[in-house]
């Protein structure tokens, strides 16, 4: 079969760091072609130059066996190549039409022709199953719901190529099933498709080639039905990773946190809480499931103090915290790995090590009366990006040149390395690899064994069951499940995060 795509001996190089060395990618026409590898291993650049958004030191792009050089996204949108990025590119005050349609605009004399461009993705959203309130503003969606946008907006421009980058990071089961369907459809209509991702077994389920990269080179390359979770984790890694995280006998101890009724008020584009009620205990990691925008997002913030309660308790080793600041509770033992890394887990324009000491830049053993020790600041950042494995010539750079997943580890390392009473750990192996992914999950599990305790809100339901002592499900704003540790499968959770099913769920019974 005929090359789609073919990238030829493509070199980028950045200020300290070749992201791409002499790589050579060739996807087919009609398939979907699984593009792995770890964080920072140059899948983003190699996809971004194909995309138009940058262009190679050397080497060159074919389309359909005729070189092209794009210099701008514009250009290979021309072409009929899509890109649905890991963060989205969309206009959060602007309706999901206007978003859609920006340039590539249905005209009607002067004007633009809405109802036509209403009707033309009616008809796409019918066809793919990729339903979405059209009138709605971005801000007022779910990231799920921000990602269909994504999706069709390429389709809406007719792609033949889309290239999709963690397409399932925040899907419930169900719904990743049908994105892997749709995916199936869209090839068997002659689009190809390039999907990244660090799940394994999707790539194996969906996927017809497979290329690996690591350290800007490629490691293999073949097709996917010769390969097997182990040996892509040694293309991926360097060697086999086992996803088993393991973990002391599950004996919890007195209540680190009691939450007692606790609302929120309704904000723009965000679900409240509405009377939750949730202990977690020493030695504990509490789950939580819910389709994206269900109020996981006010659940790990009010209990960290980015916003207030608006009734409610909140209580940390039985001592009332609920109007107590930020810094209080951190300085009472809250630690807290927010879900947006760009909005408020990072300063993207200060440094890695900047970033490391955010919390504690004022105290033993980074300051002494007033003046910081740069030297000890720059020894224990080196030593935290070793132990994080976050892939940087040092920590001097800013944290804003990193890919997302390199960007996590360091909130994930500043985080972990404060020792918590509490750890609130909000989607903490988003877009991260799968070596990383089994170290952040070991931390976490050690913590727990140490006595602390957890809350752990992840997209990934997988990542949930396989960790988590308890779990509980919220849909629209309110807990609706409670199960202990393999009481469900997936898809009975599924049904409560979609709203089919509800328990009675109490506390100190």
């Amino acid at each position: 079969m005929a090359f789609a795509i073919e990238l030829l001996n493509i070199t980028k190089r950045f200020p300290g760091v070749i992201a791409n060395n002499d790589v050579s990618v060739h996807v087919e026409e009609c398939e979907i072609h699984g593009l792995l590898g770890e964080n920072g291993a140059g899948k983003s650049t190699i996809m971004n130059i194909l995309y138009g958004m940058s262009r190679p030191d050397e080497g060159i792009v074919r389309l359909y066996g005729k070189e092209v050089e794009f210099h701008s996204p514009m250009d290979a949108i021309q072409q009929g190549i899509g890109m649905v990025h890991q963060h989205f590119k969309l206009m959060p005050d602007e309706t999901v039409l206007r978003n859609i349609i920006l340039g590539w605009t249905p005209k009607k004399g002067l004007s633009i022709d809405e109802k036509k461009a209403m009707e033309e993705i009616g008809v796409i959203m019918e066809q793919y199953g990729l339903k979405v309130n059209l009138k709605a503003k971005i801000h007022q969606l779910s990231v799920g719901e921000k990602q269909r946008v994504e999706i069709i907006k390429a389709l809406y421009r007719k792609v033949k190529i889309l290239i999709l980058d963690e397409p399932t990071a925040v899907l419930t089961p169900a719904e990743t099933d049908a994105l892997l369907e749709t995916m199936q459809r869209l090839k068997k209509q002659g689009c190809t498709i390039i999907f990244i991702t660090h799940k394994l077994r999707e790539v194996l389920a969906v996927t017809d080639h497979v290329t690996v990269m690591r350290k800007g080179v490629v490691t293999g390359t073949g097709l996917t039905s010769e390969m097997n979770v182990g040996k892509l984790s040694k293309l991926i890694v360097g060697k086999e990773v086992s996803m088993e995280i393991p973990m002391k006998s599950y004996q919890p101890g007195k209540k680190v946190l009691e939450m007692k009724q606790v609302s929120t008020a309704m904000r723009p584009g965000r679900m409240p809480l509405k009377e939750i009620s949730l202990e977690i205990h020493e030695g504990e990691i509490v789950g939580v499931a819910g389709v994206d925008g269900n109020g996981q997002s006010d659940l790990g913030e009010v209990i960290a103090g980015l916003i207030p309660a608006e009734s409610g308790n909140i209580l940390l080793d039985e001592e009332e915290i609920t109007k107590s600041s930020i810094r209080e509770r951190r300085q009472k033992g809250i630690a807290h790995v927010p879900e947006d890394r760009l909005k408020t887990g990072a300063a993207k324009d200060c440094t890695i090590s900047e970033n490391l000491i955010l919390n504690c830049y004022d105290q033993a053993p980074f300051s002494r009366r007033m003046v910081m020790d740069h030297k000890k600041i720059t020894r224990v950042s080196e030593e935290l990006c070793e132990k994080y494995l976050v892939k940087t010539p040092d920590s001097t750079y800013t944290i804003g040149t990193l890919s997302g997943g390199n960007m996590q580890k360091v909130v994930v390392a500043r985080e972990f390395s404060s020792s918590p009473r509490l750890l609130i750990a909000a989607q903490p192996t988003r877009g991260v690899d799968i070596g990383a992914t089994q170290y952040i999950r070991t931390k976490i599990a050690e913590l727990r064994d140490a006595g602390k305790g957890v809350l752990l809100i992840s997209a990934e339901l997988d990542e949930v069951m396989a960790m988590s002592d308890q779990i509980i499900v919220l849909y629209e704003g309110e807990i609706v499940a409670r199960f202990k540790r393999g009481e469900a499968d997936e898809y009975e959770i599924g049904e409560y995060m979609l709203g089919s099913k509800r328990q009675e769920v109490t506390y100190g019974e």
